[in-house]
């Protein structure tokens, strides 16, 4: 396996945890939820009004607590992935409001129909290993979306999921679907299928929403990323160290609130930063400094013997060849760092549209980097000694068995997305681009892939529990999934 990248040396981190400290004694975190702030206040932090400060013993205690891989499963539980050390899963960035058509190009308001059809092309790439609830679908009720998305993917694929909720009652909702679909809560908190997304408000603000989803996952061990995303320049610091600093104590805040409730909770350790252009006013999460920061708070993560999470997305509204480096640079520094689950392929436009034309495309290039992490093989059979000799000057290696036994293991072999085709030949195909080609793989997929159904009963205990949730809100049943 090759060597991990590192921005941060050993005394750098020391340095950036230290003024952590300081800044959870000094102003403290706002907390802006009454039970995060009973917790808190019966384990000794001083609360004054929604203003906590937080001591260093009460943080060394609950890092303690909390795992260092988390276990997640798929959803027939015939995969076990530990999420943690240098295991690296990719997944599709989460909560879209934009989709680009598929057969128009054009970019619009995304819908459940384009959610369906993302998931069943990742179900179909071996190298996007998670799911997300990727979009969220106009033509679905505001107070049903979040959980329509859940019910989607889970009847379109058996891959573990990044997801989470728009309201407390949604978050309650969602777990119980989860749990239908696994055999019940016990099954569930033994075999976790899915992560839910817990943001704190930058700078140094848990909401509500946030806390009590927060809290309700730790109560049932349902695993939670935390993910902050402080905007470089505005709502963070604009020094990337300054920046870390501030993400940590959000992040370590959020550690504390969720060991206090329930003591070994599995919560990553996430990041979302981006930076703020003071010249057009926008926000940019593929800034070379946006990764910079996320490839460091991946070593503050290990440091701390923390799973962890972060995203590699592009910024630009098309896709283009500004997408496609901004999210192979992004998604080649967080593989080397070794960052646990990786969002991101498929998203362009600041996190906010999803393409399933790069989704196939960005797939290839997580093949590419799994095939860098595997590194080279070093041992007698791979020097070939024997071998060269045996070909000696001027020969070729092409009909050795040697070549035959070791070709497919040394040597990737990308899909037609990537064209390795001679001039002639591309020419006689139609010379076509990239994008061309990934336009034709993904109509291949959503035309023969047939993702693995759910089982007759669990299929029938999510639609109950989708048709109460109906029942309540008094929403018909939007017919799509």
């Amino acid at each position: 396996m090759t060597g991990r990248l590192r921005l941060l040396t050993e005394d750098q981190i020391e340095e950036i945890h230290s003024a952590t400290l300081e800044i959870l004694r000094e102003p403290g975190i706002a907390v802006e939820n009454p039970e995060a702030l009973r917790l808190l206040s019966e384990a000794g932090c001083e609360v004054e009004g929604e203003t906590v400060r937080i001591d260093e013993e009460l943080v060394d205690e609950c890092l303690k607590k909390a795992p260092s891989v988390i276990d997640i499963y798929t959803r027939d539980g015939e995969k076990r992935m530990p999420v943690g050390g240098d295991n690296i899963y990719f997944s599709p960035a989460s909560t879209a409001l934009y989709f680009i058509d598929h057969e128009t190009g054009e970019i619009r308001r995304a819908r459940a129909q384009d959610l369906v059809n993302l998931v069943r092309v990742a179900d179909a790439l071996d190298s996007i290993e998670m799911l997300s609830t990727a979009v969220v679908p106009s033509d679905v009720p505001q107070e049903i979306a979040d959980l329509y998305r859940l019910y989607i993917v889970l009847r379109n694929s058996v891959k573990p999921i990044i997801t989470g909720a728009f309201s407390k009652q949604g978050l309650i909702d969602m777990i119980e679907m989860l749990s239908a679909v696994v055999g019940g809560p016990e099954e569930l908190r033994r075999r976790p299928i899915a992560f839910f997304d817990c943001c704190p408000r930058s700078p140094l603000t848990w909401g509500d929403l946030s806390t009590q989803n927060l809290l309700d996952c730790a109560e049932r061990m349902v695993p939670v990323e935390i993910d902050p995303a402080p905007n470089i320049g505005a709502s963070s610091p604009v020094t990337l160290a300054g920046t870390l600093v501030q993400m940590n104590a959000e992040l370590l805040s959020g550690y504390v609130i969720s060991q206090l409730k329930r003591a070994g909770a599995p919560v990553v350790y996430g990041f979302v930063p981006f930076v703020f252009d003071m010249r057009y006013g926008t926000n940019r999460i593929g800034a070379v400094e946006a990764m910079m920061v996320a490839c460091a708070g991946a070593e503050l993560g290990k440091h701390y013997g923390l799973p962890t999470h972060t995203v590699a997305v592009s910024d630009s509204k098309a896709v283009d060849a500004q997408s496609l480096m901004e999210t192979a640079m992004g998604l080649t520094l967080m593989t080397l760092v070794r960052v646990n689950n990786i969002s991101g392929p498929g998203m362009l436009m600041f996190d906010n549209c999803q393409s399933l034309e790069k989704l196939v495309i960005d797939a290839e290039a997580c093949r590419m980097l799994l095939r860098l992490l595997r590194g080279l093989r070093v041992d007698e059979e791979a020097l070939a000694v024997d071998v060269i000799r045996r070909v000696g000057h001027g020969g070729h290696f092409l009909g050795e068995k040697h070549t035959r036994l070791h070709h497919l293991e040394e040597v990737w072999m990308p899909s037609d997305v990537i064209c390795r085709l001679s001039l002639d030949a591309w020419r006689k195909r139609g010379m076509k681009t990239i994008l061309d080609r990934a336009r034709e793989r993904v109509d291949e997929i959503l035309k023969t892939h047939q993702p693995k159904p759910l089982p007759r009963e669990a299929e029938e205990a999510l639609e109950e529990k989708l048709r109460a949730v109906l029942k309540r809100y008094g929403i018909p049943h939007p017919g799509v999934g």
